[in-house]
């Protein structure tokens, strides 16, 4: 019988893939390097190297930035949008910057399509959904047939108020379909965003259609793909929500695969946050290419309901992330006269100097191991052999040129890429009034421990965890979290106007819709559930928090008007320190989350060390331009209870830790490192 449960992440240098074996309660975890051209093929490589026969996968979850990079490369396709007659440059008018309005430097981010793609349609609703006047279906036809004519690749239709009644949005699409095909991809705004604010609809739209094409054409091949090889289980894919949907309802609703890649880390982390009994965590993840932050906050990972990409924004669930270009891959060069690095990523190909695959440019990458920070015999496990002489001469390209010799220039670009992440980290932390020095750091990806303890140091963070499979935690995450569906529905009422009564009602009609859609993913209907919340604004103001409810019946209590006032003047002083308990407050949208348990998996245990003595080597590692004898041990030559000082270099198949003089490593019950300074030991 199947018994292994399968996840994969894509990064981009290297594609990490997880296994647990049910049978045996053991997770195993390994590197394939990263196909650009046929990301798929990286994919199957690794698949292949962890598990011997592919039929005995019964569980397996992607998560792909298919949909990310085409949005970034701006590689999506060609969309032909249609609005309602009248409205037609929503798109391109946007909005205001709030935080921008004194900056004379600001420029409006660079739309997805042009104004001569916008197409005025016939035809009205007024506020309250009701019809003005009547599609007009000549215009749709026309519209189609310009689709074809001019090779547009994707139609995006958003009306006005279609998020109160959508009857024109979807007949629309009939036509549509009729003239185009079945399969031509159109997204219609009610289904992308079925909220308020017709300019983040509209976005949400575009961006859905856009990259729609690019997400399903992936899906398929590699779904295709892994059935060839004897995969009998549904491929499922990771939400930008932090759930999983089956791969056939994804390429339905491609637009909540967009951040689907980093989101599995931020979920290994309020695992983690669970078992660790550290309910605050910041996870940082740096691969070859990026550097991403997530916080997880009283055990769970911090949720938005819209985000935004280079200015364009989303409406949608997704756990804010913030990202960087600094990674192992990104590239040391002069400007000015001054070091930068990143945000170009030397990638998998050529990738680093030091690869051996024809770079010549220095990278992070480079500058380790020429600080003797990575061991050039075992990087990925002994995927990959390092040339040491590669990452001098390319050092020394750019550093004869600020008068630097290797050394020193290996330091300055570490020290300008840990600059940059701290700063990321201070974006999503000190900017919202969160403290850092309130949270443990967890260090992830392949390259995020070899600069952690630097990044907790600039920080104030007293302690820094390194999970087990820190270079696949991501995909490790991903085997952690579960099926899930959300709902919105826009409910304009100020708090003397509310009907408690028909907001039950309606939050209970969509809690049964949730769950209804849950049989569609092949969840049992006793392994479903769902929770409610609610936008809640002051009056008068523009923008909303989200304050969870106890259940869809809450609203019929006794009292909960009250509640509800105190639960949003608590959430709104804790994000801006001060509230009003006494103002009045507007409701916005109600929400809904349907989650389908796919049973959880439970970490093995971590063997206990025998004594403190384990097998390891001594070796020259560089820090601050002093050369220290630094502890090499391989990781699996630990076990729980091991303590040592730094420095020392922890390496193992999915990455390398490394730990400056004056830190103590340990190793706790669950085989994390726990590392922390000498003076946070003190305190």
């Amino acid at each position: 019988m199947p018994n292994y449960r399968v996840s994969m992440d894509i990064g981009g240098t290297f594609t990490d893939i997880v296994a647990y074996d049910q049978e045996t309660g053991t997770y195993s975890a390994t590197k394939a390097s990263t196909t650009p051209g046929n990301l798929s093929g990286g994919v199957i490589t690794g698949l292949e190297s962890i598990v011997d026969d592919l039929s005995d996968i019964e569980f397996i979850v992607h998560g792909t930035t298919q949909g990310l990079n085409a949005f970034l490369e701006r590689r999506g396709v060609r969309v032909l949008l249609l609005a309602t007659a009248g409205l037609e440059d929503v798109y391109h008018i946007a909005r205001g910057p709030r935080l921008e309005l004194y900056n004379a430097q600001y420029r409006k981010p660079e739309p997805l399509l042009e104004r001569s793609d916008v197409i005025g349609i016939g035809g009205r609703f007024d506020g309250k959904g009701r019809e003005i006047r009547p599609l007009d279906e000549v215009a749709v036809r026309q519209a189609a047939r310009r689709a074809l004519a001019e090779g547009y690749g994707a139609v995006a239709v958003a009306y006005l108020f279609s998020y109160k009644n959508a009857s024109h949005e979807d007949r629309t699409r009939e036509i549509l379909l009729e003239e185009l095909g079945e399969d031509f991809t159109v997204s219609l705004s009610h289904e992308a965003a079925k909220e308020w604010r017709e300019y983040e609809r509209t976005s949400s739209a575009v961006i859905e259609a856009y990259t729609g094409p690019v997400v399903r054409n992936y899906l398929l091949d590699l779904e295709q793909k892994i059935a060839e090889r004897g995969v009998e289980a549904p491929l499922h894919i990771m939400q930008s929500s932090g759930g999983v949907l089956t791969a056939k309802s994804a390429r339905k609703r491609p637009l909540q695969t967009l951040l689907s890649g980093p989101v599995g880390g931020a979920i290994g982390d309020a695992e983690l946050a669970s078992v660790s009994s550290r309910p605050n965590l910041i996870g940082v993840d740096m691969g070859g290419t990026s550097f991403d932050v997530s916080l997880v906050v009283n055990g769970k990972p911090d949720v938005s309901t819209e985000a935004e990409l280079e200015g364009l924004p989303m409406l949608m669930s997704v756990v804010n992330i913030h990202t960087v270009g600094a990674g192992g891959g990104s590239v040391a060069w002069l400007e000015a006269g001054g070091l930068r690095v990143g945000p170009r990523s030397a990638g998998a190909t050529p990738g680093p100097a030091c690869y051996g695959r024809g770079g010549t440019e220095p990278t992070v990458t480079d500058a380790n191991l020429v600080l003797g920070r990575v061991d050039p015999d075992w990087f990925a496990g002994g995927q990959v052999s390092l040339d040491r002489k590669a990452s001098l001469d390319a050092l020394t390209t750019v550093g004869s040129q600020l008068g630097l010799d290797p050394m020193h220039m290996a330091e300055g670009i570490c020290d300008v890429a840990n600059s940059q992440m701290a700063q990321a980290i201070r974006t999503i932390t000190i900017s919202r009034g969160i403290e850092p020095r309130d949270f443990s750091l967890v260090a992830f990806g392949g390259a995020g421990p070899m600069h952690a303890v630097f990044l907790a140091k600039e920080l104030g963070i007293p302690e820094t965890i390194v999970p087990r499979f820190p270079g696949a935690f991501s995909a490790w995450g991903m085997l952690q979290t579960d099926i899930r569906k959300d709902l919105s529905e826009p409910y304009f009422f100020l708090d003397e106007d509310l009907d408690v009564a028909n907001m039950a009602s309606t939050l209970g009609g969509m809690e049964s819709e949730g769950k209804g859609s849950l049989a569609s993913e092949g969840v049992s209907e006793e392994n479903r559930s769902s929770s409610a919340s609610v936008d809640v604004r002051y009056h008068s103001q523009e923008f909303t928090l989200n304050v969870p409810l106890a259940s869809s019946d809450e609203p019929n209590e006794p009292g909960f008007l009250d509640t509800l006032k105190q639960r949003f003047a608590t959430m709104y002083h804790e994000r801006y320190g001060h509230s009003n308990i006494e103002a009045p407050i507007e409701i916005v949208t109600l929400r809904t989350h349907a989650v389908g348990d796919l049973g959880h998996l439970e970490a093995p245990a971590f063997p206990k060390a025998t004594s403190q003595e384990f097998a390891h080597e001594i070796r020259p590692v560089v820090f601050e331009q002093v050369e220290h004898a630094a502890i090499v041990v391989r990781r699996d030559a630990l076990g729980a209870g091991h303590t040592f000082e730094g420095p020392a270099v922890i390496v193992e198949e999915t990455a390398t830790t490394v730990v400056p003089p004056e830190y103590t490593v340990s190793v706790d019950q669950l085989g994390s490192l726990i590392i922390r300074s000498h003076d946070s030991e003190g305190n």
